[in-house]
C-alpha cells in the first residue's frame, strides 16, 4: 500500500476548523493502539516517529506496519517523520515510501534554516511528499535535544510570512508557548500571536508540545487556526505506568501479550480523549 501525504488531511482540517491528531509511536503496541482507536472513532490520524523511534524500530518496519494499517482501516492516515534534522536520512525515508516529513532546522539562523528546508522541499515534492518545518523553538526535550528557557524563541508573524513563501513548505509548526514534555504549572500560550500568524499565513499550522496542555487551551488554539496537534508524552506515561502496575501485582509475569495489554488499554483511553479534543467546538 502506497503511503499518503498529509496535504488533503490538513487542508480539510483548516477548512472545517478542527485538527488532525499526530501521535508519536514507538512500537507495534503503540501503533496498533493509536490506529485501532482512531478507526473506532472514524478519525483521521497521523502516525509520527522521531529520529530515535526510527532508529529503534526501523524505517522499513514502520512503513510496512502503517501500510498494513491503511489496508485494514478506511480512515485518512499518514506516516510522518517528526523533528528530523538529517537531510540524507529524510531523503532515504522518503525514498523508502514515507510521504510526510518534518525537517527541523529551527536551531539554525533564519537564512540557514530556509536553505536547509528548501533542499528538503525540493526533494520531497518530486516524490509527492509533504513537508512541515518549524520557525521559532519550543522549550523542553525532544529525543536527546534539550532546549532551555534562554533559548526559547516565539514565532514572529512577519517572519512566518516570508518563511512560508521562501521555503515552499506545506505546513508550519509555530512556537507560541508550548513545550516538549510536562509543564511546571499551567502553560501560557500566546493566542494573539497565533491569531496574527493565522491571519497572515495561508498554509496549515501545527501545534507541537500539546501533551499536558489543558483541553480548553488546545481547543482554543484549534479554533484560531491550528490544524495538526502533536501528542507524545501523554501517551508514554499512562502506558508505562500501567505496565509498571501490572508487574507490581504480577512480579512473576513474563508474557508480553499479558503485561502489554494494560498499557494498551490505558493508552487507548488517552487517544480517545485527544481525538475528541481535536474535533474542537466548531468542527462541522
Amino acid at each position: 500500500m502506497k503511503l499518503h501525504n498529509t496535504k488533503e488531511m490538513l487542508l480539510d482540517a483548516q477548512k472545517r476548523h478542527y485538527a488532525v491528531p499526530a501521535f508519536n509511536i514507538h512500537n507495534l503496541e503503540t501503533l496498533s493502539t493509536v490506529v485501532e482507536t482512531a478507526a473506532e472513532m472514524r478519525s483521521p490520524v497521523i502516525i509520527a516517529a522521531t529520529p530515535s523511534t526510527v532508529k529503534y524500530a526501523g524505517k522499513d518496519y514502520l512503513i510496512a506496519l502503517v501500510g498494513a494499517a491503511m489496508e485494514k482501516y478506511d480512515i485518512p492516515m499518514s506516516f510522518h517523520l517528526d523533528h528530523h534534522e538529517d537531510v540524507s536520512d529524510i531523503e532515504d525515508t522518503i525514498a523508502a515510501g514515507c510521504r510526510s516529513v518534518m525537517i527541523d532546522a529551527s536551531k539554525l539562523p533564519y537564512t540557514d534554516n530556509v536553505k536547509k528546508v528548501q533542499k528538503v522541499v525540493a526533494f520531497a515534492h518530486t516524490c509527492h511528499a509533504t513537508v512541515e518545518a518549524e520557525l521559532g523553538r519550543l522549550v523542553g526535550q525532544e529525543d536527546n535535544v534539550v532546549t532551555t528557557d534562554a533559548e526559547k524563541a516565539y514565532t514572529n508573524p512577519e517572519d512566518a510570512v516570508c518563511y512560508a513563501a521562501e521555503t515552499g513548505i506545506d505546513s508550519l509548526a509555530v512556537a507560541i508557548g508550548t513545550a516538549h514534555g510536562l509543564y511546571k504549572g499551567t502553560p501560557k500560550l500566546d493566542f494573539d500571536r497565533l491569531k496574527e500568524i493565522r491571519a497572515r499565513v495561508d498554509i496549515p499550522l501545527v501545534l507541537h508540545g500539546a501533551s499536558d496542555v489543558p483541553d480548553e487551551m488546545v481547543q482554543h488554539a484549534i479554533d484560531l487556526g491550528i490544524t495538526k496537534v502533536n501528542i507524545a508524552t501523554d501517551l508514554k506515561i499512562p502506558f508505562a505506568n500501567a505496565v509498571k502496575s501490572f508487574f507490581k501485582e504480577h512480579p512473576e509475569a513474563n508474557d508480553p501479550r499479558k503485561y502489554m495489554t494494560p498499557g494498551k488499554e490505558a493508552m487507548a483511553a488517552v487517544v480517545r480523549h485527544k481525538i475528541e479534543v481535536c474535533k474542537s467546538a466548531n468542527c462541522a
